[in-house]
């Protein structure tokens, strides 16, 4: 299968180096349009398949076309595609908040495929949520499923609201992370760690908690009890947590990006 990646920004590069590394695409079947020309030297000096900054018949010779631009650049991208559409296309679309039926009107094809990947996917531990139009084979659901998880793991949907909720959970959760690591970083340097050593105190405790959660079958609750004990350190930080209701925040939180979602899937 030949496919073509429109957007060669930090999603759509990450995504053409990791289906040539896995060695699922020839740098020959890639293809990748790009205008901005210091992505094109970048995608160029990668050797990530053939770069192009500008849409033509080559187009018609691909089967799988990645929309990997962002939201707002799509009604620029719509009337400049739409021309090279063939039955044959499948469109892979990676934009946030653009609902599959927008993507078919907009292009004339009922084979459209909605994802919702993650920051993460740059270093092959991504979470990508999809969803499939009925009218696509289940043979080539299956290369798409193989190409999404090269970046990391894929979860298949058949209610497209649930895309809206792994926006809000695995799209935008990144940065809850680093919310919540930043947090720990300047407070470590308050207690005179400079920058890089309150940094790498930080990144191995994440490192070495997300590990332990990996390798065994405990829930965090089960965890959180074998850290903490009664009168002790953890107890008094998980006090005050509790009492300043930052759970319940955290969660308040999401609910208003899952919202902010659903927002933009009506636009």
């Amino acid at each position: 299968m030949n496919v073509l990646i429109i957007g060669g920004g930090n999603m759509g590069r990450s995504f053409a180096e990791s289906f040539l590394n896995a060695k699922i695409l020839t740098h020959r079947q890639l293809t990748v349009i790009e205008k901005d020309h210091a992505q094109i030297l970048e995608l160029n000096r990668m050797k990530l398949g053939q770069v192009y900054n500008e849409f033509g018949d080559f187009i018609t010779d691909r089967d799988l076309i990645i929309l990997a631009v962002k939201p707002q650049d799509a009604y620029s991208v719509y009337p400049k595609l739409k021309p090279f559409i063939r039955e044959k296309h499948i469109v892979l679309t990676i934009m946030a908040g653009v609902r599959i039926k927008e993507v078919e009107q907009q292009l004339g094809t009922n084979k459209v495929i909605r994802s919702m990947p993650n920051l993460c996917c740059q270093v092959g531990l991504g979470v990508t949520g999809f969803m499939v139009s009925d009218t696509i084979p289940q043979k080539d659901t299956d290369f798409v499923r193989k190409l999404l998880e090269t970046t990391g793991i894929s979860i298949q949907l058949y209610d497209e609201d649930k895309l809206n909720a792994v926006t809000a959970v695995s799209g935008s959760g990144p940065a809850y992370i680093f919310y919540f690591m930043d947090a720990m970083i300047q407070k470590t340097m308050e207690y005179g760690f400079s920058l890089t050593e309150a940094s790498k105190i930080v990144e191995q405790t994440f490192l070495g908690a997300v590990e332990l959660y990996k390798v065994n079958d405990l829930s965090c609750k089960e965890w959180i009890d074998r850290v903490s004990s009664k009168g002790g350190t953890t107890e008094a930080a998980l006090k005050h947590f509790s009492n300043t209701s930052v759970n319940i925040n955290i969660q308040k939180g999401i609910d208003e990006a899952l919202q902010r979602s659903r927002d933009l899937s009506k636009n």
